[in-house]
């Protein structure tokens, strides 16, 4: 059973070890998506009002240091935060709320080193990971850590866990899945773990140019792996359940969007569903002229009557272009977490907070 920090008692005087997600894309060192950070407000909050102390611990793979964009965060969590350039002084810090600057600038962070972990660790009272983007890496600030301290899931991984969790149990019956993007390797055994779990899914993108070459169907210039067929080893590319592009958006012999009578068919398919997954935009969606797929079927989910749930950078950027994010019922932080919760795999983050116990 995950244990969340509802499960701490009291936190006054505590001294949190907060690992957040604050991995936003950033152009011209302006914060362009701030909706991961945005979500880590409630728990920060939280634990300051019980009168912890928190140090926050945090990556960023745009930049190599959260320095130009603090401003930004701190606009964003309405809170002056402290931004600590090394570890000593991040167990020496008094303010109630810093941030370790860009964790994976230590060598330890990623390889998981016991001994960065322990150094990590020392003088915290509790470890909260409210970043459930990176539960699928064993990291120090993710998995080592909770060697040294009592351990909980902050709120965001409590309700992705419990959101993602229903799209799991949810019945068959209405259930519609849409994969589209350019990573196939990682949504391809999303298909595969629910093939017998969805009424129908739908492929675009890589995925779709991959089962199609796979098929027989000449793929032109289009993005396609070339390990295809490894990839789709054991899914029955055949199966009523798996939705085809019938037509494209074709552009200098490359497949850069689905066709209109694609649209409509999975248009058809997302009006009749009771829930639906969706991850991974239809076509090349940041140049308005392969943009028409992913348009379409972002509003037809918007305006579904069904369950809705989104994950992964793509699509939450394709629905901020479209102005539909708060249409839909739960958008999840997690891109490969997401992807990986869903495909049926063990995160390493959730085993440490006692999710599969």
């Amino acid at each position: 059973m995950l244990r969340t920090i509802n499960n701490i008692g009291t936190l006054k005087g505590k001294k949190v070890l907060l690992r957040t997600d604050f991995d936003v894309p950033v152009a011209k060192e302006e914060v362009t998506e701030p909706f991961r950070i945005q979500k880590q407000k409630k728990t920060i909050d939280h634990l300051l009002a019980g009168g912890a102390r928190v140090a926050m611990a945090a990556h960023i793979a745009s930049l190599p240091s959260f320095q130009s964009v603090m401003p930004q965060i701190e606009k964003i969590l309405g809170r002056k935060v402290r931004l600590i350039g090394e570890i000593s002084d991040f167990h020496n810090a008094d303010e109630s709320l810093c941030l370790l600057d860009n964790v994976r600038r230590y060598s330890g962070e990623e390889k998981n080193d016991m001994k960065f972990s322990k150094d990590l660790a020392k003088r915290f009272d509790i470890y909260v990971n409210n970043a459930f983007a990176v539960c699928h890496r064993n990291h120090a600030s993710v998995s080592g850590v909770t060697e040294f301290l009592k351990s909980y899931a902050g709120f965001i991984v409590e309700e992705e866990v419990r959101e993602l969790g229903k799209c799991l149990d949810a019945p068959m019956a209405g259930k519609v899945v849409i994969m589209g993007g350019a990573k196939a390797s990682t949504k391809i055994p999303v298909i595969k773990n629910f093939i017998n779990k969805a009424e129908k899914i739908l492929v675009a993108g890589v995925i779709a140019n991959d089962i199609l070459k796979e098929k027989g169907t000449n793929v032109l210039g289009s993005v396609a792996d070339s390990d295809s067929k490894q990839l789709l080893s054991g899914l029955d590319m055949d199966s009523s359940k798996l939705v085809l592009p019938e037509d494209f958006n074709e552009f200098e012999g490359r497949f850069l969007d689905i066709g209109p009578k694609t649209i409509s068919n999975y248009v058809a398919i997302i009006n009749g569903a009771k829930m639906i997954i969706w991850n991974g935009p239809m076509g090349v969606f940041e140049d308005s002229r392969f943009s028409g797929g992913t348009e379409a079927v972002a509003k037809a989910i918007a305006g579904s009557g069904a369950f809705k749930v989104v994950g992964g950078g793509d699509s939450v950027a394709a629905m901020n272009k479209f102005n539909i994010l708060d249409k839909f019922d739960f958008v999840s932080t997690g891109g490969g977490a997401m992807l990986e919760f869903l495909a049926g795999d063990r995160l390493p983050g959730l085993a440490k907070l006692g999710y599969y116990e």
